[in-house]
């Protein structure tokens, strides 16, 4: 071995040192283990915070620092991708136009108190489009009630508003205002009918102003770059399947850090058990 070790130049305790560290455990080997099963579980869509916030959760003590460590020497890096141009529903005056009564103030302490809503538009196999519209809470970011399409049409809307409607009336404490864009669908007058007859606030953002909708708008963009932006393009049932899927997910499964490392369901659900 001596003889061997001159021809390629390693001195003996060199070679002795790499041959013992070799032997070594890896002390981070369980670590690395949880991290990547939290990864896989998440199908690449967290990133180290949200990892670190899952094993908190489970009771683990490691710091952030160290699980973008072994995230990086482990290669497990969450994809961006660049967001797309978005669907626009906007067709002049058609109806009434609201005041922007949230003017941005997305945060709120009271459950079904902001709601938010508006419509984004996928592409699907054989020139098929799939028109998804979401009401979401802005207390926790839940989405409550949504509707899918082949058409943007009325209907498509008002269905996940009578939805939320039925929640609202069985939980909301306080008077609930419903933001949105200033859409066809939310100018007509069988919307703005719908809202004045259940005593509900209707908002508008100011034309051309994608800022006034942020919360919305960072929901659709998470949503199309977890589950659809670099993805094969798949018929209309496939992905009506998939968002269904993702949405009950998002609800129930995928944390947030803006609410202590719990999913908007966990929140909601720890919330009215400590105010009960």
């Amino acid at each position: 071995m001596k003889a061997v070790l001159i021809v390629v130049g390693i001195p003996e305790a060199t070679y002795h040192y790499h041959i013992q560290r070799m032997k070594e455990v890896d002390r981070d080997g369980q670590w690395k283990t949880m991290i990547s099963a939290v990864f896989h579980k998440h199908e690449g869509k967290y990133g180290y915070r949200r990892i670190h916030l899952e094993l908190r959760n489970r009771g683990y003590q490691i710091n952030h620092k160290k699980v973008h460590r072994l995230m990086r020497a482990l290669g497990l890096r969450c994809v961006k991708f660049t967001r797309k141009s978005r669907y626009n529903s906007y067709k002049g005056t058609v109806g009434k136009v609201a005041k922007n009564l949230l003017n941005r103030r997305f945060r709120t302490p009271i459950r079904l108190q902001k709601l938010t809503t508006d419509v984004t538009e996928f592409k699907c196999t054989a020139n098929e489009k799939l028109y998804l519209n979401p009401i979401l809470d802005l207390y926790n970011g839940e989405i409550i009630s949504y509707g899918i399409s082949n058409k943007p049409t009325l209907d498509f809307v008002l269905q996940p508003l009578r939805q939320a409607i039925g929640t609202i009336k069985t939980d909301a404490r306080y008077r609930t205002t419903i933001h949105s864009d200033q859409g066809w669908h939310y100018q007509h007058r069988k919307w703005v009918r719908t809202l004045k007859e259940n005593n509900i606030f209707q908002s508008m953002s100011r034309k051309a102003t994608c800022a006034d909708n942020a919360a919305m708008e960072n929901f659709f963009g998470i949503m199309k770059q977890e589950m659809y932006h670099g993805e094969p393009l798949v018929t209309y049932k496939e992905l009506k399947r998939r968002i269904e899927t993702y949405i009950q997910y998002y609800n129930h499964e995928r944390i947030k850090t803006k609410l202590a490392g719990l999913s908007p369901v966990q929140y909601r659900t720890q919330t009215s058990q400590i105010t009960a």
